[in-house]
């Protein structure tokens, strides 16, 4: 039973792409909603998706769907942040408002989910639920295109060939339209086609004006700060191993309800790492910490 409900919940999580090699079951979908109703973020997505897709018993509901998402999205949860903010796009379990869409979908997008933040940049390319702002879809739409999403790396690609929220560049437009082709955008694929018969020549090297995660993180960006750490710990990606500054990041990340790092300052301080010798009584104060953010 513990390893089904596991696998229903990475399913759910993962955009509610249960397949037919697991369904959710009744008791499955009862423990969820007990959860749920104790107020823990997790179950609430679950629940939300049980819903959506009205499975295990349940008759497919959007209102509820869209009660659920918007719980677990109060509790900081990105994912649920994003579902809410489409939902209230397109008006599904709710009434229509831009503007609260807006405002869920910047929230998911400040802690890193790049579909929010090509919903976020769209919005503000044309002005819906929020004042038409070029300079502000760039941002967001950078952010995605940065994440490797491919309408993102689209639409980025016409801000600069056109110039509207950015300096007018044809090369490094080309340059991300092949990025986006290469993924198999048909948008970019159209245009890069058409381009090349004209004789437009895209560089086979992408432009790689990627902002760097340790801006990211000096910005605020929740989800940078932990990755940062994360690489710093281990001397990932180049970045040389400092254990001192990993636990600076972890610390910023954990401050804001990360649950991932307060489970490594945990770690770090029960066992010490390089530099960071161990702290029994900051090792119980995290685990405080964490056993209050995971026990709802």
């Amino acid at each position: 039973m513990a390893n089904r409900l596991w696998y229903s919940a990475v399913y759910l999580a993962l955009g509610f792409a249960v397949t037919t090699a697991h369904a959710m079951s009744k008791d499955e979908a009862a423990l969820i909603a007990a959860s749920a109703n104790r107020g823990n973020a997790n179950a609430e997505v679950l629940l939300a998706g049980i819903y959506l897709r009205g499975e295990a018993g349940y008759s497919h509901d959007d209102r509820k769907a869209a009660y659920w998402f918007e719980r677990a999205a109060e509790q900081g949860n990105a994912y649920s942040q994003r579902m809410i903010g489409d939902f209230y796009v397109h008006g599904t379990g709710v009434e229509q408002n831009l503007k609260v869409a807006a405002d869920w979908l910047e929230k998911s997008a400040n802690r890193g989910n790049n579909e929010a933040q090509l919903e976020l940049g769209k919005m503000y390319l044309y002005g819906d639920g929020v004042p038409a702002d070029p300079q502000m879809a760039a941002r967001w739409l950078e952010r995605a295109a940065v994440e490797g999403n491919g309408e993102a790396q689209y639409l980025y690609a016409k801000l600069f060939q056109t110039g509207i929220g950015v300096e007018k560049n044809d090369e490094i437009a080309g340059n991300w339209l092949a990025k986006s082709a290469a993924q198999g955008y048909r948008d970019a694929l159209l245009l890069e086609h058409a381009l090349e018969n004209i004789g437009y020549r895209i560089e086979e090297t992408f432009y790689n004006r990627l902002p760097e995660l340790t801006q990211l993180a000096q910005d605020g960006d929740i989800e940078a700060q932990y990755q940062l750490a994360r690489q710093l710990e281990t001397g990932a990606n180049g970045k040389p191993k400092d254990a001192k500054a990993a636990v600076k990041w972890f610390n910023k990340a954990a401050e804001h309800g990360h649950v991932s790092a307060i489970r490594e300052l945990a770690t770090i301080y029960k066992t010490g790492l390089d530099a960071v010798p161990a702290d029994p009584e900051a090792a119980r104060r995290w685990d405080q910490k964490l056993s209050s953010n995971t026990s709802h």
